[in-house]
Formats: structure tokens, sequence, C-alpha cells
């Protein structure tokens, strides 16, 4: 049997996640989690030691949303919407569905490409813990750029309130867990034919509408090309446990 070194004798689980806030509000509970993550790389903290990073969490209603341990397939939402637009379209505004921990906001922000950027988040308290809160760290640069903009709001009623008044050349959706699995009953509306048919009369001529999952769909798809979309595809983000997060892409013709 080989000997058990200090290190392993002293190992210890992980701590629980610790409760940051919690709020009751118009569609449920939602509740921020802070937990620390496992250990990176030796050195990282200046000292010799692992450097362990902090991790914040989103639940609501008791269900896992997302966290600020990988943002991939969060990045990768306005990445791809951006590659799909047409050739040529100089300053484009996008609209993203769903503020989170902000990874897809940030990035948006870093592109210097977009034009105006608009943020739909329904729930104060998300929009809190980025303006004053935890979340400042990822999302505090985005917020003071010029282009940003925060609507808080329902993005299914802002979608369907003057459709067309107010248009888009990309739509980056990501709200609760994708079109499968919604942790809240009215978003089901959304990803439905008069839901993608407010999200096309909401893009503008060749406007990209791109919508994060966490699996892939093949309904999805199907329902993409019946709402009368085009260049229907699906990205994907391998993940270390379990089918991979996906994004899903159409195209609003000429």
């Amino acid at each position: 049997m080989a000997p058990v070194t200090p290190l392993q004798a002293t190992a210890v689980a992980p701590e629980a996640p610790r409760t940051l806030d919690r709020r009751e509000g118009p569609y449920g509970e939602v509740v921020l989690r802070q937990r620390v993550g496992p250990p990176a790389a030796p050195g990282t903290d200046g000292s010799g030691t692992p450097a362990a990073p902090v991790i914040y969490e989103i639940i609501a209603n008791g269900c896992f949303l997302m966290d600020t341990s990988d943002g991939r397939s969060e990045r990768l939402l306005i990445d791809a919407a951006l590659d799909a637009l047409p050739a040529g379209r100089t300053r484009p505004s996008v609209l993203i569905g769903g503020l989170g921990v902000g990874f897809s906001l940030a990035r948006a922000a870093q592109q210097p490409h977009w034009g105006r950027i608009v943020v739909v988040e329904r729930e104060e308290a998300v929009i809190d813990w980025h303006r004053t809160g935890p979340l400042s760290a990822v999302s505090a640069a985005a917020l003071a750029d010029p282009r940003s903009e925060i609507l808080h709001t329902d993005l299914v009623a802002h979608l369907r309130t003057d459709a067309g008044q107010d248009t888009y050349d990309a739509l980056c959706l990501d709200i609760d867990n994708g079109p499968d699995w919604t942790v809240t009953e009215d978003n089901d509306s959304l990803y439905s034919p008069d839901g993608l048919a407010a999200c096309r009369d909401r893009l503008t001529s060749g406007g990209v509408l791109a919508v994060w999952s966490a699996q892939p769909s093949p309904a999805f798809e199907d329902a993409l090309r019946n709402a009368g979309f085009s260049g229907v595809h699906t990205e994907e983000i391998p993940v270390v446990r379990g089918v991979p997060d996906v994004v899903h892409l159409a195209r609003k013709g000429a």
C-alpha cells in the first residue's frame, strides 16, 4: 500500500455554496450563491500556492441556471451571431435576452463591431448584482460602455410589444435552459410559433437569431425552419460531463 502523504491526510470536502442574496419577485425566487472552485495553476496568486477561484451561481425557483465557472458557450452566442451576419454590415445592433452572469454582455462590449447593445432582463435582483454587487467583476466595463443599455422588462413581452418598431441585426437569447427545458412556464412561449414569429419581426432583413441551449434540439431546428428562418444550424461547446451546450442559429430572409 502506498504511504498516505500529508496532503492526502488533510484533504477536506469542498465548502458548501454560501447564499449572498435571496429575493422574491413576480416570477418566484432568485438566489445568488458563492462557492470556491478547484485550485488554479500554482503561483497564480503570487505566493506560489494554488489560487482557488470564487464562482458565483444563479438559482431560480430552486433550479440551477448558470454560474461563472465557464463562459465559453455564452461568448459563442455573441461570436456566432456576429459571424453569421451578412458581410459588410456596419455597426450592427444586438439585443441580448437575459443578463445572466454577464458573459454575453461582456463579450459584445469587447467587440468594436457592434453598435447598439441592448440587454433585456426581467429580474431586478440580477441587474442589482451586476450594478452594485459581486457580478460587477464580470460586467462593470461593459455596463460603462456607452453602447450598452439595460432594459428591466420581460423579454417575451418586449418582443411582442410594438413588434417591428425597434429592430435589431441580431437577437442573442439565453433564457432559462433553452427551448426544451424552461424553469419558468411563461418562457415556453418564446420558443413557440408565435414567439419565433415575434423574434423574426424584431430582426432586420438578413438579421440573425441565436439561441443558447443546455442541449441540442433537432425539434427546435425544425421549429425555426417552420417559422420561416433560413440557414438553420447548431454550434456545440463540449462540457466536462453530459451533453454539450449549444447555440442554435438562424437567419431572417432578405
